[in-house]
């Protein structure tokens, strides 16, 4: 099953048979990643009387009560309302889930503890393809991409994040959709600053409230660096971030 796309004013074909899936599930054990000190996700038969939503244990069906927290329990995109004073949601700013998209591959700096990603590393990321205006999302693949990071607890690890000043190239850019495969855009204790946060969504100066940050994503090694079409997927839920499900098609 093919579709057509116009990419740089050319058509060009994608393969909807052959998605990549860079999401990291809730998984319904502590082998998932989880980070933020944020508790494991639970998944319990619901109950009530003599009814039981679990065939294992006698019932007719299975029915499950899930308690999760987005930010922490696998892979999830946020909106401006993860640090607005107003309620905004993702089902709310989300409105269009096909983008093209650039991903790249950026060994972070390493600055005494911290592993960032410069603005200096981010150009020298496009040297010799730059960003194209067509692409309205940015995936960010970081180096070393040990299989470990799907089940990594990163709480308390001081995690890779982006430097404000990198993060202010990312919108120049142009980027809409920001996509990464560590836990935040900022440092795990910033003393409540979130600085990369507020560049990206420009609150509260100039609010962009269709824009997202997707994170604890998982790009395999076997998929090169490049445009793609991303379509990003998330639960309607009325809260400032989801679970969601970002699938990459290659542009042929």
């Amino acid at each position: 099953m093919k579709a057509t796309v116009l990419f740089k004013n050319i058509q060009r074909e994608i393969d909807l048979l052959k998605p990549i899936d860079i999401s990291l599930p809730v998984r319904n054990s502590a082998a998932g990643v989880n980070a933020f000190y944020l508790a494991e996700p639970t998944f319990e038969p619901f109950r009530m009387g003599s009814f039981v939503g679990s065939v294992s244990e006698g019932g007719a069906c299975n029915c499950e009560t899930i308690t999760l927290s987005p930010h922490g329990n696998g892979t999830h995109t946020e909106c401006i309302g993860h640090i607005s004073r107003e309620r905004i949601t993702i089902y709310d700013s989300l409105k269009e889930f096909h983008f093209f998209a650039r991903l790249i591959t950026i060994y972070p700096e390493v600055s005494g503890a911290d592993s960032i990603i410069t603005k200096e590393s981010l150009i020298e990321s496009f040297k010799n393809r730059p960003f194209l205006k067509e692409c309205r999302a940015l995936i960010i693949r970081t180096l070393p991409n040990e299989p470990f990071k799907k089940s990594k607890k990163y709480s308390g690890t001081n995690p890779i994040y982006i430097s404000p000043d990198a993060m202010k190239e990312i919108l120049s850019f142009g980027v809409e959709h920001l996509l990464v495969d560590f836990p935040s855009v900022d440092r795990e204790e910033d003393g409540g600053l979130l600085q990369s946060h507020h560049i990206f969504w420009q609150y509260p100066e100039t609010p962009r409230s269709t824009a997202t940050i997707t994170e604890l994503i998982y790009v395999p090694d076997n998929i090169d660096d490049g445009e793609y079409l991303l379509n990003l997927q998330i639960s309607s839920l009325e809260s400032d971030a989801s679970p969601s499900k970002p699938v990459l098609y290659e542009i042929v």
